[in-house]
């Protein structure tokens, strides 16, 4: 519970009756690798916090291999088919954990109650929804106007753990190119930088 107050401590003071009434309805969820814990067509009922792990949110295909990421999310953010959760209708992709992932989630349901008796709830919906439109916002913005070397270099240098832990062809994806060129890039690159 530790790092989810660190991280709302920096952006507002919270009461004591406050954050005990938030933290009373947080779940700790723990979930194992590769796990998908929303799938298309689901209602999502929740928004988490990423205590630690990474988590992918992508569109199934009947081909996996066609499968689309557009986000990936990391310890210290909070997730969510956000989308799903404010209409309460079903998802239209879903949320993997591609290592094994500690999340805490609150349910709609509680959190329309931290929302009518507390501040804090106001303030975790606006953050979600903030850093949900600034992932689609950046995505579409890479995607008019870096080119596809481009996008991968600003995805190395922005998060480069990502490369250590998520495979090639989910961040091929990502950028919206084939695991084929995407590998043609990183040779390219590596012989450029040899």
């Amino acid at each position: 519970m530790q790092q989810i107050k660190t991280y709302l401590d920096h952006i507002a003071t919270i009461s004591d009756a406050d954050w005990a009434f938030f933290t009373s309805k947080l779940q700790r969820r723990i979930i194992p690798k590769k796990t998908v814990f929303l799938k298309r067509d689901a209602i999502e009922n929740h928004i988490s916090f990423i205590e630690s792990g990474v988590v992918r949110l992508y569109i199934p295909k009947e081909d996996p291999e066609k499968e689309i990421t557009f986000g990936f999310s990391f310890k210290n953010q909070f997730i969510s088919a956000y989308d799903s959760f404010l209409t309460q209708k079903p998802s239209t992709y879903e949320l993997q954990a591609l290592t094994e992932t500690t999340i805490l989630s609150i349910s709609y349901e509680d959190l329309q109650a931290v929302y009518k008796t507390t501040l804090i709830g106001n303030l975790v919906g606006r953050l979600t929804a903030e850093r949900l439109f600034l992932l689609k916002s950046k995505r579409e913005q890479y995607l008019l106007n870096l080119s596809a070397e481009e996008r991968y270099m600003k995805l190395f240098k922005e998060r480069p753990e990502l490369l250590k832990v998520v495979p090639l062809k989910y961040i091929s994806s990502y950028i919206g190119i084939t695991a084929q060129a995407l590998s043609r890039i990183r040779k390219r690159l590596s012989s450029a930088f040899n």
